[in-house]
């Protein structure tokens, strides 16, 4: 049973940096689990680690597709086990980082995955029917057909409700029947970084001010300029849709942030769904402390002595 660290939390809260201290003392490297960061040229807008920061410790799983390029969980899951098995390997340790919790969850319960292969003219036909007839809609005949699985998932999230549909469907079975739990053969210990949900609004604001001012308008009309639609998934992610609405003259600049801003907070709550503060299995600290960083060094030290 090899160990493996998991650091979780929401959008920041500060997982970037206190990863990158765990792994520097402890000989570690870091595998993203952000659904957002495996596209190429996304990078202001998902916070990805900097150059400067991966020449310091090795960062994996970014910048895995183009934007037009699909990447499934059964994907992303595969290549995070082969990566933590090169890093265990090499006598490192690895550390799954990350805010994405289907991704997160995917790798640390080991779930099994359905094989069903997209069908693209039955997923267009769902996406139809969701515009024509609303989202709850939707989501209300997943419910008759999976009731375990639509209570897993938000009826907002769109995407996540046509692939169930997808999958009930086409396999002729729930989702839910199909993705059983195996667990990975690691000693995982999972740290999950909060704060006071005030501070961490507050921190979202500057954080989505500091990428205004880093280039996420030139960022995205750039992506835009290479050919790639706002349209497209990838580019549906928070920053990105809303700077898309600015540069179609739907909505000024000033509101563009005001929405970035309103629905990050939105998207937080919706993290602390997937990582929830009554979890026992997660060691909750603190970010806001200024000994949460001492204080993950002895959680590991502790771990890793057994």
């Amino acid at each position: 049973m090899f160990p493996l660290i998991a650091v979780l939390g929401p959008t920041a809260v500060g997982k970037t940096a206190l990863s990158l201290h765990l792994a520097e003392t402890f000989n570690g490297e870091v595998v993203s689990a952000d659904s957002r960061q495996v596209y190429r040229g996304l990078d202001t807008g998902t916070a990805k680690a900097t150059p400067e920061e991966r020449r310091c410790v090795p960062h994996h799983l970014l910048d895995l597709v183009d934007p037009d390029q699909p990447l499934t969980l059964a994907e992303y899951q595969r290549l995070a086990y082969a990566t933590i098995e090169d890093i265990l390997r090499r006598g490192r340790l690895p550390l799954l980082v990350g805010g994405s919790g289907l991704y997160v969850r995917a790798v640390l319960e080991g779930w099994t995955i359905p094989g069903v292969e997209p069908n693209a003219a039955l997923r267009a036909a769902l996406e139809r029917e969701a515009e024509e007839r609303g989202e709850a809609a939707l989501h209300h005949w997943l419910a008759a057909l999976d009731p375990q699985a639509a209570a897993r998932i938000d009826p907002r999230n769109v995407r996540r409700v046509v692939r169930a549909l997808e999958v009930c469907l086409t396999a002729g079975r729930p989702i839910s029947a199909l993705q059983a739990r195996r667990p990975p053969p690691y000693r995982i210990l999972r740290l999950g970084l909060t704060m006071p949900r005030e501070l961490l609004y507050r921190r979202l604001d500057q954080r989505v001010e500091r990428m205004m001012a880093q280039g996420l308008v030139e960022e995205v009309q750039g992506l835009v300029a290479r050919g790639y639609s706002l349209t497209l998934p990838a580019m549906s992610g928070l920053g990105y849709r809303q700077i898309g609405l600015y540069l179609q003259g739907e909505i000024t600049l000033e509101e563009a942030v005001a929405l970035i801003k309103r629905e990050t907070r939105r998207f937080v709550r919706q993290q602390y769904t997937w990582f929830r503060l009554d979890d026992a299995a997660i060691r909750w600290l603190d970010a806001s402390l200024p000994d949460c960083g001492e204080r993950m060094e002895e959680e590991v030290r502790a771990f890793l002595s057994g």
